[in-house]
């Protein structure tokens, strides 16, 4: 998610975005230890461990010794923690908070590093990961149910609310796309999400993730960034109306790298139409932006590498990392 993605968003939305309720902004530098552009893998490590690694890394260093992710360190402190993505819940960005394997690739060996985390609520696809494995026959479904979780094939419900653990798979493997019929899947988990994990005195965590606002960029096909972009918003709305209300919650909005070169060349507000063209249908070296609201929302501001969101959100926690 580039400035341009974000732009051309505002544009078919008449000229704003909830985004906009953001306090803060910064720049982030994005490159890997050993790319320029790096991919999700070490993007999503980079912030999740404050460490730069190699691409295809998943909370992993360049040694391939395992990091610390702040997902960990919440959950060292008695906070809740979740996950959420419209992508599978293995997929690298997700993965970079609460697994530890070499190869983004892996899904299988990432999905058995959920069981070995404490983590409150899990939101997304990849089912097939945890059951219908190729490398063995393990059924982590079941392994699930027997640490306490309570296991679903949809969004939560309120009535689904009061369990102690939740894991909801919405998809046997990647959900759909926005324009073929996702629907409200984002928003109303984020917003689940929220009051099932502030139920925790402590605090929580939670890293949701729009997924497909990468993928439509990579096909270069700007009505799809759009809608994803606008599907997205509407999660940072629920986050943000919580934060608004709850007034002792930090939002923070980001991108692991900008996808696509993409740039705009022509628009109308009144009609919401967007002329753009791209570069390349992979990844750029750009700075991302970085949006922030809440206490202590003013660190965000500037720019920085990308490794300093983990160490700004330790210090929002007040937490020392080993």
């Amino acid at each position: 998610m580039g400035l341009s993605h974000i732009y051309a968003s505002m544009t078919a939305n008449n000229g704003t975005l909830y985004l906009e309720g953001c306090t803060h902004t910064g720049l982030l530098k994005t490159y890997s230890s050993n790319r320029y552009i790096t991919d999700s893998g070490a993007g999503g490590t980079a912030m999740s461990s404050g460490v730069k690694t190699y691409n295809g890394a998943i909370g992993m260093n360049v040694n391939r010794e395992p990091v610390k992710t702040i997902l960990e360190y919440a959950e060292d402190h008695g906070l809740a923690t979740g996950l959420i993505s419209t992508s599978a819940i293995t997929h690298a960005t997700p993965a970079s908070f609460i697994s530890h394997q070499a190869n983004r690739n892996d899904y299988e060996d990432i999905a058995s590093d959920f069981l070995n985390t404490d983590i409150d609520l899990i939101i997304g696809g990849g089912r097939d990961h945890f059951n219908k494995r190729k490398n063995d026959d393990l059924d982590l479904i079941e392994s699930l149910k027997s640490k306490g979780y309570h296991v679903l094939d949809r969004i939560p419900e309120s009535t689904d609310l009061s369990h102690e653990k939740l894991a909801c798979f919405t998809a046997l493997m990647h959900n759909p796309s926005i324009l073929d019929g996702r629907g409200d899947m984002l928003p109303e988990a984020t917003r689940s999400a929220l009051h099932f994990l502030s139920r925790n005195k402590k605090g929580f965590f939670i890293m949701i993730e729009g997924s497909h606002i990468d993928w439509a960029a990579h096909a270069n096909n700007t009505e799809y960034i759009i809608a994803e972009m606008l599907d997205f918003d509407r999660a940072i709305n629920e986050a943000l109306n919580f934060a608004k209300s709850d007034k002792n919650t930090l939002v923070i909005v980001t991108a692991d790298h900008e996808t696509g070169g993409m740039t705009i060349h022509g628009g109308n507000f009144q009609d919401g139409t967007v002329e753009a063209a791209y570069t390349t249908d992979g990844h750029t070296g750009v700075m991302v932006p970085v949006f922030a609201y809440g206490p202590g929302a003013e660190n965000f501001t500037g720019i920085y590498e990308n490794t300093e969101i983990f160490k700004k959100m330790m210090a929002a926690f007040g937490f020392t990392a080993e």
